[in-house]
C-alpha cells in the first residue's frame, strides 16, 4: 500500500496542463478501478484551483493490481517476435561520415600534397645529373641517325646549310643542264628540320604548366621517351640496315625510315627547349657550339685547383655528349639501330622518373 498526496498531484497536473500534456490516456482501457476513481479532465479545471472532488489528504492506494498488470505485460512481451535490427553497411557508414569519410579525406589530402609537389619549380643548380643525361642522349641518338644517313637529328645548323646548298644547286650550270632533282639526303635533312621544329613547338605546353615545374619535366621527358620508342619500332619494321658504307648510299631510304628520323628529331627538339628553359650552364643540351665558345672564354678556365660551376658544368656537358656518341655507335655494331634506340627509350624513361626526385627551388 502506498499513500499519494492528491493536493501535490493537482499542482503538478496544472504544469502538465499548461504544457498541453494529457494527464490521463485518452485511448485504451484503464488498468485498475482505482485509476477510474481518481481520473479527471484537466481542461475542465482552472489552472489555479483544485477540483472539488479532491481534497489535500493522503489516500491509500493498493499498487498490487498495477504490479500484477506490469508482470503480465512482461510475460506477454516474451512471446512477441524480436525487433528487427538493420546491420550498418559500408555505404551507410560512408554516408554517415564515419570510416569512409575519413578515408576520403585522407585521399584528398594526399592528392593535394602530390599536386603541390609536382607544381613546384625544381632547383636548376641541383639538376646537373638529369641534364648530363640529356647531353648523353644527344650523342647517343645522333650516333644512330648519322651512321645510317649522314644527317643530324639534333644539330640543325648542318641541316639548314645542307638545304641551302640544295636550293643553290637548282641554279648551278647552264639552263637545260641543271640538277633539278630532290636528292634523298636533302629529303632526310628537310624531314629532320621540320620535325625538330614540331617537337620544339610541343614544348609550349610547358609554358602553360610551368617550364621549370617538376610535372612538366617529368611529362616532357616521358614524351621524349615515347618518341624514341616510336622511332625504334619504325626502323625495326622497316627492315633496313644500320650503317651506311658511303654518303651517296644511305642505309635508310623507305617511308618507315623517314618516320624514324621524324620521331628522333622531334624528341631532340623537345629536349632542347626543356634544357634551355631551365637556364643552366648546360644551355640547350643539344648544340655544343655555344658551349665550346663559352668554355674557352671562361675566366676561371685554368683554375684547376678549385671547383667552378660555370666551367665544370660546361665540361661535363661536352664529356657526356661524347660518351653518348661513343656508346651509341658501339651498341649499333652489336644490336643494330632498333635495339640501340630501344635502350635509349629505357634511358629516357629513367630520366623522366629522375626529375621527380630533384629538390625544389628554395625561395629566397
Amino acid at each position: 500500500m502506498y499513500k499519494i498526496n492528491l493536493g501535490r498531484l493537482h499542482h503538478r497536473s496544472t504544469s502538465l496542463k499548461a504544457q498541453r500534456i494529457p494527464f490521463v490516456s485518452l485511448k485504451g482501457a484503464r488498468s485498475s478501478t482505482h485509476s477510474d476513481q481518481y481520473a479527471f479532465d484537466l481542461d475542465s479545471v482552472p489552472e489555479n484551483e483544485a477540483p472539488a472532488c479532491i481534497t489535500p489528504e493522503f489516500v491509500d492506494v493498493d499498487m498490487s493490481n498495477n504490479a500484477n498488470a506490469s508482470s503480465n505485460d512482461k510475460s506477454n512481451m516474451g512471446s512477441l517476435p524480436p525487433p528487427v535490427s538493420h546491420k550498418a553497411s559500408s555505404s551507410s557508414m560512408r554516408k554517415d561520415g564515419l570510416p569512409g569519410d575519413h578515408h576520403d579525406v585522407q585521399s584528398s589530402i594526399t592528392m593535394s600534397n602530390l599536386k603541390q609537389y609536382l607544381l613546384q619549380d625544381v632547383d636548376g643548380d641541383k639538376s646537373a645529373a638529369p641534364l648530363s643525361a640529356y647531353c648523353f642522349m644527344t650523342g647517343f641518338v645522333n650516333s644512330v641517325i648519322f651512321s645510317a644517313v649522314f644527317v643530324w637529328c639534333a644539330f640543325q645548323t648542318g641541316n639548314t646549310v645542307q638545304l641551302s646548298l640544295a636550293i643553290a644547286r637548282l641554279f648551278s650550270g647552264p639552263p637545260g643542264q641543271r640538277d633539278l632533282s630532290f636528292h634523298l639526303a636533302d629529303q632526310q635533312a628537310l624531314c629532320s628540320l621540320i620535325t625538330f621544329i614540331l617537337g620544339a613547338t610541343i614544348a609550349r605546353i610547358g609554358d602553360k604548366i610551368g617550364c621549370k615545374t617538376r610535372a612538366w619535366l617529368v611529362l616532357g621527358t616521358f614524351i621524349q621517351c615515347i618518341c624514341t620508342m616510336a622511332a625504334a619500332i619504325a626502323i625495326w619494321k622497316s627492315g633496313q640496315g644500320s650503317v651506311a658504307d658511303v654518303r651517296d648510299n644511305p642505309a635508310w631510304s623507305n617511308a618507315l625510315s623517314f618516320v624514324c628520323i621524324g620521331f628522333m628529331s622531334a624528341s631532340m627538339g623537345l629536349q632542347g627547349i626543356m634544357g634551355k628553359r631551365l637556364n643552366t650552364q648546360f644551355t640547350t643540351t643539344v648544340v655544343l657550339t655555344t658551349t665550346w665558345c663559352e668554355l674557352m672564354v671562361e675566366p676561371s678556365l685554368f683554375h684547376i685547383r678549385r671547383l667552378v660551376k660555370s666551367r665544370d658544368h660546361k665540361a661535363v656537358a661536352i664529356v657526356f655528349l661524347f660518351l653518348g656518341g661513343f656508346i651509341g655507335r658501339a651498341l649499333l655494331d652489336q644490336i643494330g639501330s632498333a635495339g640501340t634506340l630501344a635502350i635509349g627509350t629505357g634511358i629516357r624513361f629513367i630520366i623522366s622518373i629522375w626529375w621527380f626526385f630533384i629538390p625544389s627551388k628554395v625561395k629566397k
